[in-house]
């Protein structure tokens, strides 16, 4: 199960003034499932109104209805060594975005899975986030306790010429579980109340 305080404590720093987002990538697919374009940015020199509209984008993974539409899933043992999806992710977070031929990679991937005759767009988000120590009554001590890094994908149905809507699927790698990082499980979003993009999401990364 997904603890909701976690969720909030990521989703409380996704504002203009506390974000610590560093690179934003991804790309717009065709109809067909066939990548019209890419993006790779530093995410702090986008404009304001371009952070803002990412942010929403964003947070909508983590801020979504804890254990309904965002819910927790395990990697498979025998889907986690090499050549699998979870060390391609691994190797994108590693990066921090910085590998277009990775990204490349994955997006090829989510349009093999992803329906056809819908034009959409694959955001990936890239983050550190400096968890601090927490006293037994939850008082931030100040220190760190580890550095959380972590990726942030949403797929948005496009409602204009590369103009993103709400995501509709999407998930967050690795999952943060009791304030730390864990590389066996993904948190998967869903925005639909029947998981059909969760299903599609489960045979993509290849977790039950």
């Amino acid at each position: 199960m997904i603890d909701r305080e976690d969720m909030m404590e990521l989703t409380r720093r996704m504002t203009l003034s506390r974000t610590s987002f560093t690179r934003i990538a991804g790309c717009y697919m065709d109809e067909n499932g066939e990548i019209d374009g890419t993006f790779n940015t530093n995410f702090l020199r986008l404009s304001g109104k371009e952070k803002e509209k990412n942010l929403a984008i964003a947070k909508a993974i983590p801020y979504a209805r804890t254990n309904e539409q965002l819910r927790e899933y395990t990697f498979l043992k025998e889907q986690t060594g090499p050549g699998s999806l979870r060390q391609l992710l691994m190797a994108i977070k590693d990066c921090g975005l910085k590998n277009d031929a990775l990204l490349e990679t994955f997006y090829e991937l989510v349009g093999e899975q992803y329906p056809k005759g819908i034009p959409y767009a694959v955001f990936v988000f890239h983050d550190r986030y400096d968890v601090p120590v927490k006293a037994k009554d939850k008082e931030r001590l100040g220190e760190s306790e580890e550095v959380y890094e972590y990726l942030i994908c949403a797929v948005c149905p496009l409602e204009g010429e590369y103009e993103p809507g709400a995501p509709a699927c999407g998930f967050l790698f690795p999952a943060f579980s009791h304030r730390s990082a864990d590389r066996n499980q993904v948190y998967l979003f869903d925005a639909a109340s029947e998981q059909s993009h969760a299903a599609l999401l489960q045979r993509l990364l290849e977790c039950v």
